[in-house]
């Protein structure tokens, strides 16, 4: 049922793309009303377009908030720790706060601030953590060497999901 509810509504049906197979048609050489189907395996043939990002488009800077109160930015850090648009910097963040983040005095909470809210890639966050990349010296400060610290698990913790609240 499925299959024939899949094929009778795409041209060519969904079946082949959840196989792993799609057809391609070749604009080149291609003279009847049908164009030539050219077979893609796992999109191993497709190229890969990777376009440098411009210069002339800012990046959003964070407004940082320098009279809110403590536990009111202990709050929101912990929020942001937890949601941060990918899974691998949900887990280490939110195990990390929920470790050190109500120990943490105000110079090391800005610092905090400072690493997840002023770096506009997570994902230099995550290579930086777990120590992919060399850190900038503008964040290689205490926190990030808590965060490596926390990111290596010495102790083995299971980290499979983010700590309750």
């Amino acid at each position: 049922m499925l299959r024939k509810v899949c094929c009778s509504r795409y041209s060519g049906g969904i079946l082949p793309y959840l196989l792993g197979k799609q057809n391609f048609s070749s604009a080149a050489g291609s003279t009847g009303s049908q164009p030539p189907k050219k077979e893609v395996l796992n999109h191993a043939d497709v190229p890969i377009i990777d376009y440098e990002d411009p210069d002339y488009l800012p990046l959003p800077e964070y407004p940082m908030r320098p009279d809110e109160p403590l536990e009111v930015r202990k709050q929101r850090l912990v929020y942001q720790s937890r949601k941060r648009g990918m899974l691998e910097n949900d887990l280490l963040l939110s195990t990390f706060v929920a470790k050190y983040l109500k120990d943490m005095d105000a110079k090391l909470t800005l610092q905090y601030d400072q690493l997840i809210n002023g770096v506009s890639n997570d994902w230099d966050i995550y290579y930086w953590a777990t120590q992919v990349k060399p850190t900038p010296p503008e964040h290689d400060n205490e926190i990030m060497r808590m965060l490596k610290k926390h990111v290596a698990n010495e102790q083995r913790d299971k980290r499979l999901r983010q700590p309750d609240l």
